[in-house]
């Protein structure tokens, strides 16, 4: 059974013309946009933290989710100036990188990589760079990644559509979920913009990416899991890329549930505090459902052998998005369930974040994550025996 396997965990083969470069610039050969994935990673595990229920009261908690912030902020920068050096060295590399339906996706790792720590600037950020710089920063990063996932949005699914032949994967929900991911950090900026025209046209288009995204995911959620139920399990590597799918519930629950603390003001839009708790609870059981079952196909996975790849990233972005989802419930409806839910997910966030961070770095170390692809075994050659 053929299967899309993302760049996750295969790179393109090296062309027999490819130019030799030094040893730094050809490790960088096979860097794919799949790296954006540990920074998406990183930047929630300390914007959740920060909205724990009672994290002000806990010692230390917000300077530590500050420096995780800062370490996100710090892998972005090395990792843009790592692809740009990808995009002038490996230029045959990036497009086929662009040009392949397995790995076109992972682009919108990168819009929401932008997104994602440009919402911590505002969120923690600012208690070391100060309001000032962390709204310029967020301003540039969310403008950027609001871009890319639009264009991602578009491009991947024609893509998808013009090339033909591959089998539905989760990995398909990165650039449809990208517009999310922008539909909740956006509100953050929108108390910093000058009243009227400014605030509400980027909470307005912020409606529309949300309902761009959720309509998206309508789409190509029930193709993959109609693709589990038709052909199985996927292969033990990509199974972690379940998870993906929390991604738009998560982040759409959270989206609701800032689009209810900052519209009031600024649109007229009614009741948005009960719309977003009944959008956002029926959303979040959906959401503990597929965490199960995606856990549970893990855990089969493991026992079958499932080793490390980077796809072990997809345990920490969306379930940090259930994190974000549960607090705003929380918030909106004052109970502590959620409150205790959201701490529960934050335990698993961080559990899936140490270990995948561990492994990414040893396999750093090691360079096998940035090998190329071991070229397949040789067959021997039939020995034959002459008879009389």
């Amino acid at each position: 059974m053929a299967t899309a396997a993302p760049a996750l965990t295969r790179t393109l083969p090296r062309s027999r013309s490819e130019p030799q470069h030094p040893l730094f610039l050809g490790h960088l050969r096979h860097l794919g946009p799949n790296w954006y994935a540990p920074v998406m990673g990183t930047a929630i595990v300390g914007t959740a933290g920060a909205g724990l229920p009672g994290a002000d009261g806990i010692p230390g908690l917000r300077t530590v989710c500050t420096a995780v912030w800062a370490l996100s902020l710090a892998l972005l920068v090395a990792l843009l100036c790592a692809r740009a050096l990808h995009w002038v060295h490996h230029h045959d590399q990036t497009r086929a990188h662009l040009l392949d339906p397995a790995t076109a996706p992972f682009y919108g790792c990168l819009a929401m990589a932008l997104t994602a720590v440009g919402g911590g600037a505002l969120v923690v950020g600012r208690n070391w760079i100060g309001l000032s710089a962390a709204i310029a920063l967020d301003a540039v990063l969310f403008t950027a990644g609001t871009v890319v996932g639009l264009v991602a949005a578009v491009a991947v699914p024609y893509l998808l559509v013009v090339r033909g032949g591959s089998t539905p994967s989760p990995v398909w929900l990165l650039p449809v979920v990208a517009p999310m991911v922008s539909a909740a950090l956006g509100p953050l900026l929108v108390p910093h913009l000058p009243p009227g025209q400014g605030q509400q046209t980027l909470l307005l288009v912020c409606f529309g990416m949300f309902g761009l995204s959720l309509l998206a995911t309508l789409l190509m959620l029930p193709v993959v899991f109609a693709r589990l139920v038709t052909n199985g399990p996927l292969p033990l590597a990509l199974t972690p890329t379940l998870f993906l799918a929390l991604g738009p519930l998560g982040q759409s629950t959270t989206a609701v549930g800032n689009f209810a603390d900052l519209a009031p003001g600024v649109v007229p839009v009614p009741h948005a505090t009960a719309a977003a708790v009944l959008y956002g609870v029926p959303v979040m059981g959906f959401a503990l459902l597929w965490l199960v079952l995606a856990g549970a196909l893990v855990l089969r996975a493991r026992r079958r052998g499932m080793g490390f790849a980077m796809t072990w990233w997809a345990f920490t972005f969306p379930v940090g998005t259930c994190v974000t989802g549960a607090e705003s419930l929380g918030r909106h409806t004052g109970l502590a369930a959620f409150g205790v839910l959201a701490v529960a997910l934050y335990v698993l966030l961080v559990a899936a974040w140490a270990g995948a961070a561990a492994r990414t770095v040893r396999g750093l170390v090691s360079g096998e994550l940035l090998a190329g692809p071991r070229p397949a075994p040789v067959a021997p050659r039939p020995v034959t025996a002459r008879t009389r």
